[in-house]
C-alpha cells in the first residue's frame, strides 16, 4: 500500500495543475473557485469513509466490511485481513482454553484459578466438590469468602510457590485435602487441592503399626537386658571364653533400646502429639547444660566450645529443644574424629534466631544433603554402625523444629566438616535484659 501522504501530495498536485489550466483558460477566480471545490469534495470523500468505518467498528461484522474507494479501499482491506489473523488467533485460544478446562474437569485433583486479589476466575469439578464452591454462583467472587477455613485463608496470605499444607475438610470430617498455591501467568494463581485421605489413613496405620511394635519390644528387650546384665555380674556363672560375648549381647541390647526410644519419640511428634507445656526458655542455659553433656560423651577426644547469646531466649518446649540441640551434637561428636573440634553457637541473625553446630569432621558429599532427615537413611553404614547411631536423630530433630515453626539447615564440604543450623522465627524470640551492677 502506497504511502497516504503521498497520494494526498500527488492529489493536491494534480488538483493545482488542472486549476492553473483553468485560470489560463479563464481567470483566477474561476481557478482558485474549482480547487477549492476541488479539496471541499476530497474531504467530503474521507469524512464520508471515516463514517463507514465508525459504523462498521461498531458493529464489527466482516460480511459489512465496506469496500471503501482510493486510499480507503487499502486501508478497508488491510483492516478486514487484520480481523481475519484476529479471529482465527481469538479461534485458537478459545480452543486451546476449551482443550485445557475438559483436560482439567479430568483431573481427580481439584484445580482454581485465581486472580491476584484470590478471586476466582474458574474451578473444575473435583474443587467445587473439595471446596463447596459453585463456578456458576461464586465467580469472580473472593476464594476467602467461600471458604471460611483459619488455616486456608492464613496459607492464602504467603506467597505461591511454597510447600503444600494438608487441611481436614470442612465438608466431610473424615476427608483430608492437600492444597498447594502455585504462579500461573500473569498475576494469576492455581490453587491445587487432593484428596489424600486414603494415603493419611495408610500413614496413620504405619505410625500406629510401629508405634506398638515397639511399645510391645520395649518391655522383653528390657527383661533381656536385665538377665544379661545380673548373669555378668555372677561371678562363675559364664565361662571366660563366652564372656566377650554376653559383653557384646549387652552391647546391641543397648542400641536396640535406644533405637526403640527414638521410634517411639519419631512416632510421637509424627502422631501431632500434644507438646509439653511452652514457655519462655532461657536457651544459653540449656546449652550450658548440653555442653557439658557433649564433653562427658567426647570423653576429652574433641575440643568443644560454646558461644551464647544470654539476651536470646525462645518461646518452646525445654524438653523438646533439649532433645533437638543435643541429637545435633551428639551427631557431631560421632562423627567427627578424635582431636577435631565442635563448636556451637546461639546468636540473633538476620531477624532470626540461630543455633548452629559446626564440626571439622569428615563432611557430606552434596547428593546425601537432601536425604539426611529421612528415617534410617545412611550416608555410610558401616561408619553408622561403628558410631552407633539409630538413624533417626535428623528425623526427630526436624520433626521438633516444625513444631516450633522452625527450620533445619544443612551446609557441608567433603573432608573439611559440617554446619547443621536451626533456625527459629522471629515470633519464638524474647530478647531479656540483663543489667549489670557495678
Amino acid at each position: 500500500m502506497q504511502d497516504i501522504r503521498w497520494r494526498a501530495f500527488w492529489l493536491i498536485v494534480s488538483l493545482t495543475f488542472v486549476c492553473l489550466i483553468v485560470w489560463a483558460a479563464s481567470d483566477a477566480e474561476t481557478a482558485l473557485i474549482s480547487f477549492s471545490v476541488g479539496i471541499t469534495l476530497y474531504l467530503f470523500g474521507h469524512l464520508h469513509w471515516l463514517n463507514q468505518l465508525i459504523k462498521w467498528y461498531r458493529k464489527r461484522d466482516l460480511a459489512t466490511m465496506p469496500l471503501g474507494g482510493g486510499i480507503w479501499e487499502d486501508l478497508f482491506a488491510a483492516i478486514y485481513h487484520e480481523q481475519r489473523r484476529h479471529i482465527r488467533s481469538q479461534s485458537q485460544l478459545s480452543s486451546a482454553l476449551d482443550r485445557f478446562r475438559h483436560a482439567a474437569s479430568a483431573l481427580p485433583d481439584g484445580i482454581v484459578l485465581l486472580d491476584d486479589d484470590n478471586k476466582i476466575e474458574w474451578c473444575n469439578k473435583p474443587a467445587e466438590r473439595q471446596l463447596g464452591l459453585s463456578l456458576k454462583q461464586d465467580l469472580d467472587q473472593p476464594i476467602v469468602y467461600l471458604v471460611r477455613n483459619t488455616e486456608f485463608i492464613q496459607y492464602l496470605k504467603h506467597h505461591v510457590d511454597i510447600d503444600p499444607i494438608k487441611l481436614k475438610s470442612w465438608i466431610s470430617a473424615d476427608t483430608t485435602l492437600e492444597v498447594q498455591l502455585v504462579a500461573f501467568g500473569s498475576n494469576q494463581k492455581l490453587l491445587i487441592c487432593r484428596d489424600v485421605s486414603q494415603v493419611e489413613k495408610l500413614e496413620h496405620m504405619r505410625r500406629d503399626f510401629i508405634a506398638n511394635v515397639s511399645h510391645e519390644l520395649r518391655t522383653p528387650l528390657t527383661v533381656v537386658g536385665g538377665f544379661l546384665e545380673t548373669l555378668s555380674d555372677m561371678d562363675g556363672a559364664i565361662p571366660e571364653n563366652i564372656r566377650n560375648y554376653f559383653g557384646m549381647m549387652q552391647d546391641q541390647t543397648s542400641r536396640m533400646r535406644l533405637l526403640i526410644e527414638d521410634l517411639l519419640t519419631l512416632s510421637q511428634l509424627e502422631n501431632g502429639a500434644t507438646s509439653p507445656d511452652e514457655a519462655e526458655l532461657d536457651v544459653a542455659a540449656l546449652l550450658n547444660a548440653i555442653l557439658i553433656e557433649s564433653k562427658s560423651l567426647s570423653n576429652g577426644r574433641h575440643i568443644i566450645s560454646l558461644e551464647a547469646d544470654p539476651t536470646l531466649a525462645l518461646i518452646g518446649s525445654s524438653q523438646e529443644l533439649h532433645s533437638a540441640f543435643g541429637n545435633l551434637v551428639s551427631n557431631a561428636i560421632r562423627y567427627t574424629p578424635e582431636g577435631g573440634s565442635i563448636s556451637m553457637n546461639w546468636q540473633l541473625l538476620n531477624h532470626e534466631a540461630v543455633f548452629s553446630v559446626t564440626d571439622t569432621g569428615l563432611g557430606i558429599e552434596q547428593q546425601h544433603l537432601d536425604r539426611l532427615t529421612e528415617r534410617f537413611y545412611r550416608v555410610d553404614r558401616s561408619r553408622s554402625r561403628e558410631t552407633g547411631g539409630t538413624g533417626l536423630g535428623l528425623s526427630i530433630v526436624k520433626h521438633i523444629l516444625s513444631r516450633h515453626q522452625g527450620r533445619l539447615e544443612i551446609t557441608s564440604e567433603f573432608g573439611k566438616g559440617s554446619t547443621f543450623k536451626a533456625v527459629f522465627p522471629k515470633s519464638r524470640i524474647v530478647n531479656k535484659q540483663i543489667t549489670l551492677f557495678k
